[in-house]
C-alpha cells in the first residue's frame, strides 16, 4: 500500500537495497545540523558580534558558456562560430548570435561584480554552464578544456566574493549539460566528472556534503545557519535528453535516490524549523508534449514540493537563456506513474525509448536550450496554458460585492486553486544568461531578514576558530521559531488529502509526510520572514558598448528563425579597429515597481494571478481575433483587457453566461469578416504580453518587431 514515509526514523530509506548508504541519505550532517543536540530552553553561546550583517539580497548567475577562442571581429556564421574570419563580433560578444563569451565578457562580469555586487548580496547562486558549445567542427571539445574552463570561472567568482583571507560569502554550484562529455550525458555515480568536480568546487562544498556530492553531485549548504539551506539539485539526473539515465521511479536509478536524499533532507529541516531554496540547471519545462525533464521526474519533483510546501522558499534554474517563470499544477501529479510496478510506469518506460529515436524537437537545438524562433513559440505554449487558469484567481476590489459573493457562496471561495494562498501550484523562476545570445545579464533576488538582522552569517561560521563541541552546535544561532511567522493562519490540506484519496494497494511509491494541520503557510506561499520580495534584473547592452555598429545599420538585420542565429549584426563589417566603450551592468527592470507586471512579491498566487493576466493576452490574435470556445481572451485594441487583474467575478454564474453570449456574437462577426482574407497578417497583442515577451528576450527585440514574428 501507499505510505505516509515515517519521519522519526526514516527506515523505509534503509531499507531500500539499491538506495544509497545511510551515511549519504542522511548527508552526513553538518556542523549547523547538530543545533538539534542543544536543549529547549537552555541559552546559547554566541560569536562575537559579525561586522558583516545579512543584506537579505543573494545573486543569480548562470552560463557562462566561455569560449578560449573567441576573437573580435571574426564571423558569427555557422562553423565560424566568432573563431575565424571577418565580421561583427565584438569585443564583449556577438549579440543576438549563437556565439559564446569571449573572456573578456567574463573578466569584465567578474570585475563588476567584485566592485558593484560582492558587499551587498549574502550568497551566490550559480547555475552552471561554464564550457563552450560544439559549435566549430574545426576545435573539438576535450574534457581538459570543458574543465579547465569550469576552473576558470569557479576561481573567478571566488575572487570576485572573497577578501585576503578567503571567500566571504557562500557560493552554491550546479552542473549544466555542456560541462561534461559528451554533452548532455552523465551516467550514475560515482564517475570521474564527479570526482573532478568535487575537485573544482572544493571551496564551495561543505566538507560534510563532500561524500554525498561524489555520490551523486547534490549537495546543499548552509547560507543563514540554522534558518536556511540552499540545495544544488542534479537537474541532468531529470534530463529527459539524457541517455544514461531511465526514469526517477526505479530504485537503482540516480534520479530516485535523489528524490530519496532530498525527502530526508527536507524532512530533517522541517523538524530544525529551517527552509530551503531549490537551484539546478535544466528548469522542469513542460508544455504540451514539449518538456525538459523525464516524466516520471517532473512528477516526483511536482509530488515533494507539495508535500514540502512548508519548507520549500522558492525554485531558480538557467540553461534557457530566456526570462520567464514556469507554473507547476498539482492537479496533473499522477500517483499511478510513479508507481515502479504500475501499468502506466511500464508504458511511460517504453515511451521514454520512443522520444529518444523520434527526431529533434523543434523548440529546442541540441541541447534542449531554447532557440529564438523555438524560444517565441515556447512562450505561446506557455501562456496557451495560463489562459486555462481558473478565473477565481483574479482578486476582488470592491470589497462591498466581495463581501456579498462571500456570503452568497461560503466556501467556494478559490477553493479550485489551493486555498487563498493557491497552494495547488508552485513556481519555478527562470533567470537569462551571461553568454550574449540576446544581452548578458544577472539577477538580484531580495528575501525577508526580519528577525534575523542579527543572526550569525555564513562567515561567522566558517572562520570561527572553534565550536561548542560539548553542545554540538553553532554558536550564536538563534532558535529557528523565535522568527517571525503568519500568525493565526492554517496551511490549506486540500491537495494533500487529495493524494492521501488517492492510495492504492500494492504500490510500491512512499508519499512523504505534508505539513502539519497546524503548519502555517509556507514562504513561497505567504509573506513571511525568508519569502522573496522581489529581483532586480541586470543587463550589459552589448551594441551600445561595444561600439561596433550603429543603430542605424542594425535595421535591414534578421535572425535566423530556425538553426544556427548570426545574430542581429549578421552581414556586417565594422570599418574600424575594436574601440569600445566603458563596461558596465544596467538595470533592465525591477518587480519591485514594475507598473504591469504589478507583483507586490514573488510569493506562487502574484505569479499564478500575473501568468493568468498574460494568459488573458489575445497572442495569436489577429486585428479581430477569432476567439475560440472556452477562452477568456478579448480583443480591446490591442490593450490589455485588464492588467490590474480585478472586477473579474470568479464563479458567477450570470457573467459566464454573458461571457458565452459574447464569444458566440464575436465569433461570427469574426467568421464573416475573416472570408476570403489571408490568414496570416500583423498581430496585435496587449501590452503585459508584449511586457513579458521583451523581457523574455532581453530587450533585444523592440515591439514592432515582437508584433511582426508573432
Amino acid at each position: 500500500m501507499f505510505q505516509a514515509a515515517s519521519r522519526k526514523s526514516l527506515l523505509w530509506l534503509l531499507a531500500a537495497v539499491d538506495l544509497l548508504p545511510a551515511a549519504f541519505v542522511l548527508a552526513a550532517p553538518t556542523e549547523q545540523q547538530a543545533v538539534l543536540k542543544f536543549g529547549a530552553g537552555e541559552s546559547q553561546p554566541q560569536l562575537e558580534p559579525s561586522q558583516r550583517k545579512l543584506r537579505g539580497r543573494f545573486l543569480h548567475i548562470t552560463d557562462f558558456h566561455p569560449d578560449l577562442y573567441y576573437q573580435p571581429h571574426t564571423s558569427t556564421e555557422e562553423n565560424y562560430a566568432c573563431h575565424k574570419g571577418s565580421g561583427p563580433a565584438g569585443v564583449y560578444g556577438a549579440e543576438t548570435s549563437d556565439c559564446d563569451s569571449p573572456f573578456t565578457l567574463v573578466n569584465a562580469t567578474f570585475a563588476w561584480l567584485a566592485k558593484n555586487v560582492k558587499d551587498e548580496v549574502d550568497f551566490v547562486i550559480w547555475t552552471g554552464d561554464s564550457a563552450r558549445h560544439d559549435s566549430d567542427e574545426s576545435i573539438e571539445r576535450t574534457e581538459k578544456e570543458v574543465v579547465k574552463t569550469n576552473r576558470m570561472i569557479a576561481d573567478g567568482l571566488s575572487g570576485a566574493f572573497s577578501d585576503s583571507q578567503g571567500l566571504t560569502i557562500p557560493i552554491i554550484p550546479t552542473f549544466g549539460n555542456n560541462d561534461i562529455l559528451p554533452h548532455n550525458v552523465m551516467n550514475a555515480g560515482p564517475n570521474r566528472w564527479l570526482r573532478k568536480y568535487l575537485n573544482v568546487w572544493r571551496d564551495f562544498i561543505p566538507e560534510a556534503q563532500r561524500h554525498a556530492f561524489e555520490y551523486g553531485g547534490w549537495f546543499y549548504t548552509e547560507v543563514v545557519p540554522n534558518h536556511l539551506a540552499v540545495f544544488s539539485l542534479n537537474t541532468l539526473y531529470f534530463f529527459d535528453r539524457n541517455a544514461g539515465i531511465d526514469d526517477c521511479v526505479s530504485p537503482s536509478q540516480p534520479g530516485y535516490k535523489q528524490f530519496a536524499w532530498l525527502d530526508a533532507q527536507f524532512s530533517y529541516l522541517r523538524s530544525r524549523g529551517m527552509k530551503a531554496i531549490l537551484m539546478g540547471h535544466v528548469p522542469p519545462a513542460r508544455t504540451g508534449d514539449k518538456q525538459l525533464w523525464e516524466e516520471t521526474c517532473w512528477q516526483k519533483y511536482t509530488l515533494w514540493l507539495q508535500q514540502y510546501r512548508d519548507v520549500i522558499v522558492g525554485a531558480t534554474y538557467g540553461h534557457m537563456n530566456i526570462d520567464h517563470f514556469l507554473i507547476q499544477d498539482t492537479h496533473e501529479i499522477d500517483l499511478d506513474l510513479l508507481d515502479n510496478n504500475g501499468e502506466k510506469s511500464k508504458k511511460n518506460k517504453k515511451g521514454k525509448k520512443q522520444r529518444a529515436r523520434e527526431s529533434a524537437d523543434p523548440f529546442f537545438d541540441d541541447d534542449q536550450t531554447v532557440s529564438i524562433q523555438g524560444g517565441k513559440d515556447y512562450l505561446v505554449e506557455l501562456r496557451e496554458a495560463w489562459s486555462k487558469l481558473p478565473k477565481s484567481l483574479v482578486q476582488q476590489t470592491n470589497e462591498v460585492e466581495a463581501e456579498k459573493k462571500k456570503k452568497k457562496k461560503k466556501g467556494k471561495k478559490n477553493s479550485d486553486i489551493g486555498g487563498a494562498w493557491a497552494e495547488r501550484f508552485q513556481l519555478s523562476l527562470i533567470s537569462p544568461s551571461v553568454v550574449p545570445n540576446y544581452y548578458p545579464t544577472y539577477r538580484i533576488y531580495e528575501y525577508n531578514i526580519t528577525g534575523l538582522e542579527d543572526a550569525s552569517t555564513w562567515i561567522d561560521v566558517r572562520r570561527s576558530s572553534s565550536l561548542d563541541e560539548e553542545n554540538g552546535l553553532v554558536p550564536g544561532s538563534r532558535p529557528a521559531t523565535q522568527y517571525p511567522l503568519v500568525q493565526n493562519e492554517e496551511i490549506d490540506l486540500a491537495a494533500t488529502e487529495w493524494i492521501e484519496g488517492k492510495k492504492d494497494s500494492g504500490s510500491t511509491l512512499v508519499i512523504p509526510e505534508g505539513p502539519s494541520k497546524t503548519a502555517t503557510p509556507g514562504p513561497a506561499y505567504s509573506p513571511q520572514t525568508l519569502s522573496f520580495t522581489g529581483f532586480t534584473q541586470y543587463f550589459a547592452n552589448l551594441t551600445h558598448i561595444n561600439n561596433d555598429i550603429t543603430s542605424k545599420s542594425d535595421s535591414g538585420a534578421e535572425i535566423s528563425p530556425r538553426g544556427w542565429n548570426e545574430g542581429k549584426h549578421r552581414g556586417k563589417k565594422p570599418t574600424h579597429k575594436p574601440k569600445p566603450r566603458d563596461f558596465n551592468y544596467e538595470v533592465e527592470y525591477s518587480t519591485f515597481d514594475d507598473e504591469l507586471y504589478k507583483l507586490n512579491d514573488l510569493t506562487v498566487r502574484s505569479f499564478v494571478e500575473l501568468a493568468y493576466r498574460i494568459g488573458q493576452s489575445p497572442a495569436d490574435s489577429t486585428t479581430t481575433q477569432e476567439l475560440r470556445p472556452g477562452s477568456h481572451a478579448e480583443v480591446r485594441n490591442g490593450e490589455d483587457d485588464d492588467s490590474d487583474g480585478a472586477n473579474d467575478d470568479d464563479d458567477d454564474d450570470d457573467d459566464d453566461d454573458e461571457d458565452n453570449e459574447r464569444i458566440d456574437a464575436e465569433k461570427k462577426k469574426n467568421k464573416k469578416k475573416h472570408k476570403g482574407k489571408k490568414k496570416h497578417r500583423k498581430k496585435k497583442l496587449t501590452e503585459l504580453w508584449l511586457h513579458f515577451l521583451e523581457h523574455a528576450f532581453v530587450k533585444t527585440k523592440t515591439r514592432d518587431e515582437l508584433k511582426e514574428d508573432l
